[in-house]
């Protein structure tokens, strides 16, 4: 997967250090898009079809109307599906207004709560309105509010959060602030300004926010909850504390999060608009997803701010015990493993995106090695594995369907048009266990792995029923995978074994 996973890199890579495109003029009336075709598609079609599917997959919404949403900014790729949950909250409601809170990523205008002057926001979805009046009146009644254009110009937080607006919102207007502080009594008067000008209106503020950068896909998965449990106690105080501690502990971590001027003053102002708890939605980083390495990754949480009844769902922060995690896969896991499968290498094909592999049992987020086997009308048509797992089971199901489908150098990529065809065929691995020799090993029990000067291959356990074999030739065929001369395994050759539990889609039909 070595293709797909440096586009991966280079796009993670910018996720969270400014965007890339054309730069748009200070002060233009209608600001152009700046990183439409890095962050998120540049076409309208891709960018429906993209929204479709993960506004399909969004978290339900919670039973109160939010005030204020923390939603991720990253490349949608990522955080995407992230995002989608925080604005999916918003199902059911009318907003007329949407005040959209991003950071500073790239240095222009820095220490000001920069407002946008101009009339409208495009993207490929059209030109969302600015309310002029009320942006105007930000900069009147706040002064550390300053009417800054060029703060915008590539500015991506802003901008991936618009086509949200216009697709659930089409008829609202927005107001777009890039918050260039993290002083606190800044952050504060701007919140209660924000919502003394917002009283009345049907309106919403989304603070555009990644969490942390770039710990361990392990470290992210401890720090990030501490910091949207924080989020969600709707106390800047709080929240900037947990973040300031989180820093002293975790290598490589270098922010909790990265949009900390708008996270807290949209707490001020949800607070002044009644809101009184904040509810964590969603969490993933981009170790969750089959593109990125584990050692270095982006969080993303959705949280919503709200009045009413907070409730008591811990799921989202809550992290599966060892036992949960040691129960084998349910069937009911098996059936979407290969969903999932599927549905990673149909959206990657129509999208460029990847589904979030979520709604599994505890037991797929035990580290498990796993190959992925695709067959055309019977025919073998790519097939890759991962045997020393670095990551959750469920995880590395989708990295495995788009290196068999994209990255199996005996066959040529999968094509749109030949997915109907395809049959999906999941190979769940035991751990290795050295073997003495060729006499331990049983034909259609064992998987095995041979190694020899240097070089390796390996056959999944169905493979020598599959053709017929006997242990010998079985061995043998192992050697010419492997490169070397039939027979190698007589001597000098290191033997492995494994067992797999093996599922096919047809198993399910």
């Amino acid at each position: 997967m070595r293709k797909l996973l440096g586009v991966a890199s280079i796009v993670l890579a910018i996720a969270c250090r400014g965007g890339l495109g054309a730069a748009v003029q200070a002060g233009q009336d209608v600001r152009e898009p700046a990183v439409a075709g890095q962050f998120y598609p540049s076409d309208a079609r891709t960018l429906n079809a993209m929204l479709d599917a993960v506004l399909k997959d969004a978290a339900a919404p919670g039973p109160d109307a939010p005030i204020a949403i923390v939603a991720p900014h990253a490349g949608w790729v990522f955080s995407g599906q992230i995002a989608a949950d925080a604005w999916h909250q918003t199902a059911g409601r009318q907003y007329d207004t949407i005040v959209i809170l991003g950071t500073n990523h790239t240095g222009t205008g820095y220490g000001r709560l920069a407002v946008y002057p101009g009339s409208g926001f495009r993207t490929p979805l059209g030109v969302a309105r600015v309310d002029t009046t009320l942006a105007a009146a930000l900069v009147k009644e706040d002064g550390d509010c300053a009417a800054d254009g060029s703060a915008h110009a590539k500015e991506h937080s802003v901008e991936v959060q618009v086509p949200f607006a216009q697709r659930l919102f089409p008829n609202a207007q927005i107001v777009a602030v890039v918050v260039g502080s993290e002083d606190a009594g800044v952050l504060a008067r701007f919140g209660k300004t924000l919502a003394r000008l917002l009283q009345g209106r049907r309106a919403l503020i989304v603070a555009s926010s990644d969490l942390s950068h770039y710990p361990s896909w392990r470290d992210a998965n401890v720090v990030d909850r501490r910091t949207i449990e924080s989020i969600a106690s709707l106390d800047p105080d709080r929240f900037r504390a947990a973040a300031e501690n989180a820093l002293r502990g975790v290598t490589n971590l270098e922010t909790c999060a990265c949009g900390d001027g708008p996270i807290r003053a949209a707490m001020v102002a949800a607070r002044a608009l009644g809101a009184t708890h904040g509810r964590a939605v969603s969490y993933a980083n981009s170790g969750d997803l089959p593109l990125v390495e584990p050692d270095r990754v982006v969080g993303y949480g959705a949280v919503v701010f709200s009045a009413g009844d907070p409730g008591t769902d811990t799921r989202v922060l809550a992290l599966p015990t060892a036992a949960a995690q040691a129960l084998p896969p349910t069937a009911a896991d098996k059936k979407q493993m290969l969903v999932l499968a599927r549905e990673t290498i149909r959206r990657y094909l129509d999208t460029n995106s990847i589904p979030l592999a979520r709604g599994f049992s505890p037991a797929m987020e035990r580290p498990q090695g796993v190959f992925v086997t695709l067959r055309k009308k019977g025919d073998l048509r790519g097939c890759i594995g991962q045997m020393t797992p670095d990551r959750p089971l469920r995880v590395l199901v989708g990295r495995m369907a788009l290196a068999a489908a994209f990255d199996d150098p005996r066959f040529e990529k999968v094509r749109a048009g030949e997915l109907k065809d395809i049959d999906v065929e999941i190979s769940v691995l035991t751990p290795f266990k050295d073997v003495a020799g060729p006499g331990a090993i049983v034909v259609g029990r064992d998987g095995v792995l041979l190694q020899k000067g240097g070089r390796s291959a390996v056959f999944l356990p169905q493979v020598a029923l599959e053709e017929h074999w006997t242990r010998d030739e079985m061995l043998d065929n192992l050697c010419l995978k492997g490169g070397l001369d039939a027979g190698c395994w007589h001597a000098g050759a290191k033997l492995s074994t494994f067992q797999a539990d093996v599922f096919k889609e047809g198993d399910f039909r």
